[in-house]
């Protein structure tokens, strides 16, 4: 059973992308005019049922793998630059990660003194996160009564269904001085375009919404948010263009996608458009 998202712009066929990871289902990515980005068309009902499975990394902390142990060590090195970046902003110390997975984002804040909140929906992660003393909430609205002076979600705006409304939620939830954190994969890098309907970051129909910078900017907008910074994540290049090659051919083909991921970078140092881009966002 199948749902259409409601989304109030023009839509108009983008490309036709296959799930890679668990059905081998075919979903539309259509063009919405009035934001500038793709929406996931339509949308499985049971949307929980395709995250079931052991690939999806960021539910585990898989280290079998050669694989697995590169994405955990990268990990590692990507949360003390997430918290250099959120420590220059200067603000109290309570903090939210909405998509929190395993806890291991939030383990690191808890031990740098942060009174830490997470909101993370799939139980196994939940579990492996309680196991480091980082409990989760598995809905955003336990927190509906309280307001934090940090939110980050690192690839999940994405995924949250009603986009309009989740948007509204971090807006109220967010103290007046505070700053919202939203990474989000961006569709019109080098590497979407060169991978076209097998670019990993498309990831149908998990990935509901696919961003562009502009539309972050238009979107925000309307409750009376503004970017006030912009930074790459240029390590997604590599992982993106690494799963895209998987996509396309079966095979991982390192050098290939490591020659990718790194011609994606070079030219997002003219364009800005990098594979992902961290945005950093303040009230009006």
């Amino acid at each position: 059973m199948e749902k259409e998202i409601e989304f109030y712009c023009g839509l108009t066929p983008y490309l036709n992308c296959k799930d890679h990871l668990v059905s081998g289902e075919s979903y539309e990515v259509m063009f919405c005019d009035q934001y500038e980005m793709l929406v996931t068309s339509p949308v499985p009902v049971d949307l929980g049922h395709y995250y079931q499975d052991e690939a999806y990394i960021s539910h585990t902390d898989s280290k079998k793998t050669l694989f697995d142990k590169v994405y955990q060590t990268i990990k590692k090195i990507s949360t003390k630059r997430k918290f250099n970046l959120i420590n220059s902003f200067q603000t109290e110390k309570r903090i939210l990660d909405i998509g929190a997975g395993t806890g291991d984002f939030l383990s690191f804040f808890k031990s740098k003194g942060w009174k830490v909140f997470g909101v993370e929906p799939n139980e196994k992660a939940r579990t492996l996160s309680a196991q480091k003393e980082v409990f989760l909430q598995d809905k955003i609205s336990v927190y509906n009564q309280q307001q934090f002076d940090v939110i980050t979600m690192w690839h999940v705006l994405e995924h949250v269904p009603n986009l309009s409304e989740y948007i509204r939620t971090l807006e109220r939830l967010l103290t007046e001085k505070g700053i919202l954190i939203v990474a989000v994969p961006n569709f019109k890098s080098f590497d979407a375009s060169h991978y076209k309907e097998f670019w990993a970051a498309y990831d149908v129909p998990r990935h509901l919404w696919h961003f562009s910078q502009t539309g972050i900017d238009q979107l925000f907008k309307e409750v009376d948010m503004k970017v006030i910074e912009k930074h790459p994540l240029k390590f997604d290049s590599y992982y993106v263009s690494l799963l895209s090659e998987q996509n396309k051919t079966g095979k991982k083909n390192i050098a290939r996608a490591f020659l990718n991921g790194w011609k994606s970078n070079r030219k997002a140092r003219r364009t800005s458009e990098y594979s992902s881009v961290i945005y950093v966002l303040k009230k009006k």
